[in-house]
Order: structure tokens, then sequence, then C-alpha cells
């Protein structure tokens, strides 16, 4: 391999960079609203804001990796040139373990990233509610000094301290929880006294306050001891309280909780959660979205261009058009999936173009992470799903749904009405497991 050669593949690779959510703005994001049921995050979420005379509560859900994060930066954006000051913060970057959440989490997420995000804000309020709880929080932030003796600065770290031990800290975890849980209504108010003084004063002469809570939809449910699942106790039991903030809010929620027997709730309590859907590569039945295919090789080839404006897709890239499509169609139209499968066979890759036996390679490589991922008695039910491309309101379709072996497309039909429907992931398809089990479902 020449040097070039090497520079090259290594700037591609970055450039399929899967955990990286692209800015707003950024020459490489696609618009793939025609082949994601038409939904537009601006239109669907953005306006709502902007015409509400009341503070609005809204959630966001959708496949783990679907492009969600990308799209609320275009969100935010938006909302910013219309006069709104929005704080955006991945919660799961610093402040939640999202194999281990729970409310008081959350709430001190937000309270952290709006105490940091609005410093010419009164921030008494705040540092009065820490003060007064400092005998019981002190050994947990793990310091021992009072807290009058800490600087200005430093009393306000300590919601950053809690909320960084919350995340990395197991130990803690509970201990903080237990110490903060009976006075989550107390911080609340708090937290409210700062945020009416911050809008007084927003920077950059903004009128409204907005806060953007994402990468909540990666936290993992799951029910102790047989109890209320953890999603219930807090997008349900916590209603209220998540929609107590005195500005506008934008919580991301698993999809798997927007398909339970919760569904009800949480459109009576919030409204109904948009979801973003899959890019529909395939159609109902079964033949090539020629649409979502263009939108797919256009994500790739804005990509490359970005490395190479010169290099051809079909021939430059990849060895053939075939090649280029097979690994499209394999992703299902989830861009996660589909910049794994890029990175993976550019490192099976010497030199371009990308063969059809690295392609595949990568393909496999995918394929292996969804044959380790169903338990024994769910192949039956993908299989099913497949057939019918409906879900049922159960636990066992809503983990699939959660772990991406199920993905939701959307459509709208000749009479304008949306019409969602959901396919196995491809990769699922060449499984053996699967293939004996469709085998048996057909007359």
């Amino acid at each position: 391999m020449t040097q070039e050669s090497e520079k090259l593949l290594t700037n591609l690779y970055n450039a399929f960079d899967p955990f990286y959510p692209l800015p707003a703005g950024d020459p490489q994001y696609v618009d793939c609203r025609e082949v994601r049921g038409d939904g537009d995050i601006i239109e669907d979420l953005g306006r709502k804001i902007k015409l509400s005379q009341r503070m609005t509560c809204q959630l966001y859900a959708g496949h783990r990796g679907a492009g969600k994060s990308t799209e609320l930066l275009r969100l935010q954006e938006y909302l910013q040139n219309q006069g709104c000051f929005v704080v955006y913060f991945a919660a799961d970057d610093e402040d939640i373990n999202p194999e281990d959440t729970e409310y008081t989490d959350i709430l001190l997420a937000c309270t952290r990233h709006l105490l940091e995000s609005l410093r010419n804000a009164n921030s008494k309020p705040l540092r009065d509610w820490m003060r007064d709880r400092w005998e019981d929080v002190k050994d947990l932030a793990l310091t021992e000094v009072s807290f009058e003796t800490l600087s200005l600065e430093s009393q306000i770290a300590q919601f950053a301290k809690l909320t960084a031990n919350v995340r990395t800290v197991p130990s803690l975890r509970q201990q903080i929880r237990d110490k903060i849980n009976p006075h989550t209504t107390t911080l609340m108010d708090a937290l409210n006294e700062f945020i009416v003084d911050a809008k007084k004063n927003l920077p950059d002469k903004s009128s409204q306050l907005a806060v953007i809570a994402d990468n909540l939809d990666r936290i993992v449910p799951f029910s102790p001891d047989g109890k209320r699942s953890n999603l219930d106790e807090i997008f349900l039991d916590r209603t209220e309280q998540l929609k107590a903030l005195d500005c506008h809010v934008i919580y991301t929620i698993p999809i798997s909780m927007v398909y339970s027997n919760r569904a009800t709730e949480l459109i009576n309590n919030y409204n109904d959660p948009q979801v973003l859907p899959m890019i529909m590569v395939q159609n109902p039945d079964g033949s090539t979205n020629e649409a979502g295919l263009a939108k797919i090789k256009e994500l790739i080839e804005k990509r490359v261009k970005q490395v190479n404006p010169n290099q051809c897709l079909e021939t430059g890239v990849f060895e053939s058009r075939e090649t280029l499509e097979r690994l499209c169609l394999m992703s299902g139209g989830h861009v996660r999936n589909l910049l794994l499968m890029m990175q993976e066979a550019i490192t099976r890759t010497e030199d371009l173009p990308i063969t059809a036996k690295a392609a595949q390679r990568a393909i496999t490589q995918a394929r292996d992470v969804y044959r380790r991922t169903p338990e024994e008695g769910e192949w039956q039910i993908l299989a099913k799903v497949s057939q019918t491309q409906r879900i049922l309101n159960d636990e066992q379709h809503r983990n699939l749904l959660f772990s991406r072996c199920i993905l939701e497309y959307r459509f709208y039909d000749e009479e304008g009405e949306m019409q969602p429907w959901y396919d196995v992931h491809p990769l699922i398809k060449g499984i053996k497991q699967f293939k004996d089990c469709l085998a048996q479902l057909q007359p």
C-alpha cells in the first residue's frame, strides 16, 4: 500500500464515523424527509415551540443511530435563528449511565447544563439548595471542605461533580439518588427560580429558552423486581416534574416506549411523541425503493466528496454499482449500520475500489451482531413480522424494536394517510435461525 493510498483510506474511514452527529449546516447532511414519511423536525417540534404561548414539553423517538442527534442539532439552529436560546446536551456523554438511569439523574443533568450555559443568571437559589444539603452530599461529591469555603465557581461545579459520579461511579450512584430524591421538588423550585432570572437577560438577545436533552432514548429498559419499568418511572410517574421546567423542553425517548401499552398515557401527558423512522430503501412488497436507495447513495457520496471531490462512487470507491447497492440495501436504511459497514469495508481494503468480497465481509461482520441479539423464542416473532409487516403490543416486540432487530418505516398512501410498516432488519434475513422459522410459516 502506498502512502497516498493509506492516507486516502484513513480519511475515508474517519469520514464515516458512526458516532459523530453532523452539526447544523454540515455539507455532508442529506435531507431524507421524502423517504422517512415526510416528517420534519422543524415543523413537528420547532414550530410548536415558536407558536406556543405557554411552555411546551415534547418527546422525540426513533431507533438508536437513525440520525436523531443530527436532526436535533438542525432544530437547535432553527430555534436560535428564531430568537430562542437553546441548551442542548447529550445526556450519556457526562451525566447518565444508560444501563442504569432514574429520573433524579435527568433532573441533575438539566440543572448542571442550565447552570453552565447561563452563567450570567443569578445562581443563588441553586447554590442555597446545595448548601442546605451539603452535609448529606459532600461525601458523594468526593470532597470534605465546607460549602461556604468554596468559591462561587466551585459551588456551581458541585452539580457537575454529582452528575459525573452518577454516571461513572456505581457505588455512589444510588447513594446520590437516595439523598437527592426526597428533595427533587425543592430542587425544581430552585431551578425554576434560576430560569426565571435567566430569561430576563438571555444571551444573544434571545427571547425564549429551550432545553434539548438528547440520548435519553439510549436508556435500557428494565423492570426491577417485577415492578414498573424504569421507563414508566421516568416518563410517566414523573411526568409533572419533567414538564415543570419553566422553559421549552424536548426529551428523547426509547422507541419501545412509544409502542408500549403506555402509549396512550404518553399522548395524554405530552401529546403525540414524534418518531424518526428509517430511510425506506425497500417497499412493503419487497421491491427496492429507488428514491430511498438514492438517498443512501447520496449520504455515502457526500462523505466521499469531503475527502476526494473527484472520486467516482460507483467505479472509484466501489468496484461496481452492484457492490455499492448491496451494501446500501443491507443497512436497512439505518444510518449508523451503514456507516459501520462502510468503515469495516474500508479496513478490509488496501487500495480502492472496495471489492465485493470486502463489502461482503463487512456485511457478515454486521450480521454477526444481530445473530447474537434475539433470544431463542424471538426468531419466530421476527419471521412473523417479516410476513405480516406488523408488530404486536407486547414486551418481546418492544425489545426487538429497541435492539433494532425490527425497523419502522413510513410512507403516505394515495389518500394522503401516513402508513407505518415494520420489517426485520435485512441483516437478520440471512441468518439460519430466521430462515428456518420463516420456512415453517410458509404454506
